[in-house]
């Protein structure tokens, strides 16, 4: 690639566009696809270095135009966050990318996350949200599972600063994703998530609070996205944040859309809407999942449906 755009850059011709959208079958789930994975923990792994050196992950892929329909008409399902914060001084909206320096308790529940894809370090972002287990983070699906394979060393750094772990490290126990995405990695479903073991005697969400999460809260809202990307013009230091009306995509997928700048590493980053910006709580709605690189400067992230809230009551329970 000649630039490294959004969270997951599609390369894709006007023909292989149509053909795409002519093509694409639905597919079938296998009833031995693994959803969930436990990934191979190395004590002491990730240093300072290795996460500065993290490659941001930015891939090429092609979505599936007719693959698993997205149900809007679903009553919705609303968890409500876990902390609150002190009140800071609003921000700009819209904001099509730009560093985050208002505080808040999005400061501490977004985060960078690290593995272990191929032999190679990469890196991509994620969010601590409200669960049973209060242990459990949500992210993309390709920052879980990518070309048919679970990422191991995973790791989640909340409030990451430039190679530090302020609140630690939070090692995945075990890591989730969509049926669909499982078995497929369909784009529609691009929804992944991790529990992390305790750290210092404490859970996740006790350590740094979680985010509220909504399943089937419909589209063009007003909608907030964070993340940590680490490309070109970013370098993955600090915690970015786009803002603006979304609407919803109109080529191939089911997704959000909302014009961001954000480059590859803020994958995973969370989607907020109803987001106060005194408190930096949201309403989580989606992840930072792809981008076309014929539409420039616009991301896209999967509808939280009944898909994506199955894979969360999973992971909320193990």
């Amino acid at each position: 690639m000649n630039r490294h755009r959004t969270a997951l850059s599609v390369l894709l011709s006007a023909g292989a566009l149509v053909a795409g959208v002519l093509t694409a079958a639905t597919p079938s789930i296998a009833a031995d696809t693994p959803t969930s994975f436990r990934p191979q923990q190395t004590q002491g792994f990730w240093t300072a270095e290795r996460m500065r050196g993290a490659t941001p992950l930015d891939v090429t892929a092609v979505p599936g135009a007719a693959r698993t329909a997205v149900a809007g008409s679903a009553a919705p399902t609303a968890i409500a966050p876990t902390a609150a914060s002190s009140a800071v001084s609003p921000t700009a909206f819209p904001q099509a990318g730009g560093a985050w320096t208002a505080g808040g308790a999005v400061v501490k529940t977004s985060g960078r996350v690290f593995f272990t894809m191929g032999g190679r370090t990469a890196s991509c972002s994620g969010n601590s949200i409200t669960s049973a287990n209060g242990s459990t983070v949500m992210t993309a699906g390709h920052c879980v599972k990518y070309q048919g394979a679970w990422h191991t060393n995973w790791v989640f750094v909340p409030a990451y600063n430039n190679g530090s772990a302020p609140y630690g490290q939070w090692s995945a126990t075990k890591t989730f994703a969509t049926d669909q995405w499982a078995a497929s990695e369909d784009m529609n479903m691009d929804v992944g998530l991790a529990v992390v073991a305790p750290l210092n005697g404490q859970t996740l969400s006790q350590a740094v609070g979680a985010q509220g999460v909504l399943f089937n809260g419909g589209y063009n809202k007003k909608m907030y996205s964070f993340g940590f990307p680490a490309a070109a013009p970013y370098d993955g230091t600090k915690l970015v944040y786009c803002s603006g009306n979304s609407g919803k995509d109109f080529l191939l997928t089911k997704d959000h859309s909302l014009g961001c700048n954000m480059t590859g590493g803020s994958s995973g980053g969370p989607w907020f809407q109803d987001f106060n910006e005194a408190t930096g709580l949201g309403t989580q709605v989606s992840v930072n999942s792809f981008g076309y690189t014929f539409l420039p400067n616009r991301m896209y992230g999967p509808y939280l449906g009944n898909e994506a809230k199955a894979a969360y009551d999973k992971a909320q329970a193990s």
